[in-house]
């Protein structure tokens, strides 16, 4: 499956291996979001032009799961970031599904904030007093095979937890969805915030994953900044990427582009 980002697919020998759950890691302003924006808008794009290919599998559907956020901020944050006509209709190609009932339900937080509703109906508040994974669990379950699914973000399911039990089910959530994609065979992006989690359990995290892509700020020359993104590691992609030594990239960000991958350096 294309990540739709065509200075990177090339890299990737095409794509993403079908069946992979890939681990974005961010820092703050680094570019992780507007990877996952431009991939959402060039797919986006394909599908509308039928670019499908003997080798090339085209999302059936693209899904953004988020647990705090309005799905209007979500595509108005789109349609404000790149220019009209990078992104014109785009909303009509995704589905959102908006878990911040379910979210915000047992918090302090009060539920005109996040509910358009004075009260919650019997059956949400009944799932609201069960587990938010077993809820995201749930509606994964309905989407179709080969799609592109975002979720926003691991950043927002680590502060539910309150023990070691709620680790333990993120973990096992975490190693079934692996195990389930490879069937369902779609690509899953899961955002994470740099250092939101101690080494040990982001390595836990990490080993649940088929790619970890790391996206971060370099110093430069003249006290200046680069945004740099690199493979931490990537299943069925990380041979070809080795063999050519492609693993470390410059990347920058543009209304008239979104999220390009520039400069490739050469790991030595």
């Amino acid at each position: 499956m294309p990540t739709g980002i065509s200075s990177l697919d090339p890299v990737l020998n095409g794509g993403v291996p079908p069946g992979s759950v890939v681990l974005l890691v961010g820092e703050q302003g680094a570019g992780s979001r507007e990877f996952v924006q431009s991939s959402l808008i060039y797919l986006s794009k394909m599908k509308s032009a039928g670019q499908n290919g003997e080798n090339r599998i085209l999302p059936e559907e693209m899904i953004y799961i988020s647990f705090t956020r309005l799905t209007s901020s979500i595509i108005d944050e789109i349609k404000i970031s790149y220019k009209p006509d990078l992104v014109s209709g785009i909303e009509e190609n995704i589905s959102f599904i908006d878990l911040s009932n379910f979210y915000f339900e047992k918090s302090v937080v009060p539920r005109g904030w996040y509910s358009r509703t004075s009260l919650l109906t019997e059956g949400d508040k009944t799932r609201a007093s069960d587990s938010l994974i077993a809820e995201l669990t749930d509606n994964l379950r309905k989407i179709k095979n080969k799609s592109l699914i975002i979720i926003d973000s691991l950043t927002d399911l680590n502060t539910t937890i309150t023990g070691p039990e709620d680790w333990k089910q993120l973990i096992g959530f975490l190693r079934g969805l692996q195990r389930v994609s490879k069937t369902w065979r779609s690509t899953i992006y899961v955002l994470v915030s740099e250092g939101i989690f101690e080494h040990n359990r982001l390595m836990e995290v990490a080993d649940c994953c088929d790619a970890i892509v790391d996206f971060k700020w370099e110093e430069t020359t003249g006290r200046k900044r680069q945004r740099i993104m690199y493979f931490v590691k990537f299943s069925g992609a990380m041979p070809h990427l080795e063999e050519n030594d492609l693993v470390k990239f410059a990347s920058k960000i543009t209304t008239e582009a979104g999220f390009e991958v520039s400069n490739i350096r050469v790991v030595i």
